[in-house]
């Protein structure tokens, strides 16, 4: 908590990058004990954090009120990616489930897809709300390939999808070529939907970048040219800011793109980044998901509100 941690820190590569964070603001560990730290969410009502353990299977909360840290739930079903509905309310992938679902204001769980047209999903892995009440979430197969972060199985749909579902209920796939989909988020004006591919972890050969389709008026995508190629691990999860920069994990920590896809500059981390998001009063608070740790850092920039 209190001085510069060994290993972290701002590298620019553009001189851009320079007026993104604070001079003299640092990296800061939160909390450390976790085995594979995941999905990291902002409730701005309550001032805190949510975020996965995954092979712990339970949820942790960081209190920004007092900097305090406890189990939100355990089990969690092996829970990897979250974020917030525009009703304020929690929405959760759930690894060892297989399904997406939401916690209502009472507590109560909501399932909002397990699957699709009669075969169970694979794992859903990210998840994000659009500002018309759909919820698009990726499905890869990470919780099904080993006992680790879920239970190994078989896949019943046969491949690594990417899905929206209407505020009807209807679930249909928006995304059908990737490998394995992974973090995904929309641009501020919601008129691009990011979406990485880490391809790479079970094919040498395999895709390591984000991919940038337009979204349509009825809510489909354009083919999606490669945006970005990951040069540090893979691209996993990410958040934008209100300029439209892409902060993402990556396997030195957190790479910021600009909106062209060039990487400007990198906030290094001890640790493997899985996820990151932004929060705080300001939504200036960079929150980070390393293996084991959470950190955090202030930047001067904000990110795009989720309601």
């Amino acid at each position: 908590m209190f001085g510069i941690i060994e290993g972290t820190g701002f590298e620019v590569i553009e001189p851009e990058f320079e007026a993104c964070f604070v001079g003299h603001a640092h990296v800061e560990r939160l909390w450390t004990g976790a085995r594979w730290s995941e999905g990291p969410v902002w409730f701005a009502a309550g001032r805190y954090l949510l975020w996965s353990d995954i092979p712990n299977n339970r949820i942790m909360r960081f209190d920004e009120t007092d900097g305090s840290v406890s189990t939100f739930r355990n089990p969690s079903n092996n829970t990897n990616g979250h974020t917030v509905d525009r009703q304020g309310r929690l929405v959760s992938c759930e690894h060892l489930a297989r399904r997406v679902t939401r916690t209502e204001h009472d507590g109560r769980i909501t399932v909002i897809a397990d699957s699709y047209e009669g075969k169970r999903l694979n794992s859903p892995n990210d998840v994000v709300v659009k500002s018309d009440g759909s919820i698009w979430f990726t499905d890869p197969s990470y919780g099904i390939l080993m006992d680790y972060e879920g239970e190994r199985a078989e896949s019943e749909i046969g491949a690594c999808h990417v899905y929206r579902v209407d505020p009807d209920g209807t679930i249909s796939i928006v995304a059908d070529d990737y490998f394995k989909p992974n973090g995904l988020a929309f641009s501020p004006d919601e008129s691009f939907l990011y979406i990485a591919d880490t391809g790479l972890t079970h094919d040498a050969n395999g895709p390591k970048h984000i991919r940038r389709h337009t979204v349509a008026a009825d809510g489909s995508l354009g083919d999606g040219a490669v945006f970005a190629e990951c040069t540090e691990g893979l691209f996993d999860g990410f958040r934008l800011d209100r300029d439209g920069r892409i902060w993402t994990s990556a396997a030195d920590g957190v790479h910021c793109l600009n909106t062209d896809g060039t990487l400007i500059g990198k906030v290094h981390i001890p640790e493997l980044v899985a996820n990151v998001c932004f929060g705080g009063p300001k939504l200036n608070r960079l929150f980070i998901a390393g293996t084991t740790s959470l950190y955090s850092v202030f930047l001067n920039v904000n990110g795009v509100s989720p309601l």
